[in-house]
C-alpha cells in the first residue's frame, strides 16, 4: 500500500466510524421520540381523541422544512422522513385505539 491509500483507508475508516455513531443516535433517537408518541397516543385514547392531528401535523413539516433548510438538507427528503415516522405513529395510536 502506498502512503496515500494507506491515508485514504485511515480517512475511510473515521468517516464510517463516525457513520456508525451517527446510525446508533438516529435509532436512539428514534425511540426516545416513539416512547413520546406511544405516551401520546395512550393520553389519546384515554380521552377519546383522534389519532391523527392535521393542523399539528401541518406546522411540524413546515418547521421540519425550515430546519432542513438551515442545515443544508434537503426540505424534500426531510418531509418525506417525516411524513414516514408520522404515518408510523398513526398506524401506531389506532392500533392501539381499537
Amino acid at each position: 500500500m502506498t502512503d496515500a491509500t494507506t491515508r485514504a483507508a485511515a480517512i475511510l475508516a473515521e468517516h464510517r466510524d463516525s457513520i456508525d455513531r451517527l446510525d446508533a443516535v438516529l435509532v436512539y433517537t428514534l425511540a426516545e421520540r416513539f416512547a413520546h408518541t406511544q405516551a401520546v397516543g395512550k393520553l389519546k385514547a384515554e380521552h377519546a381523541l383522534p389519532p391523527s392531528d392535521p393542523d399539528r401535523e401541518a406546522k411540524q413539516i413546515a418547521r421540519l422544512d425550515r430546519l432542513a433548510e438551515e442545515a443544508g438538507l434537503d426540505p424534500d427528503f426531510a418531509k418525506k422522513f417525516l411524513g414516514f415516522i408520522i404515518e408510523e405513529v398513526i398506524r401506531h395510536h389506532r392500533t392501539h385505539q381499537a
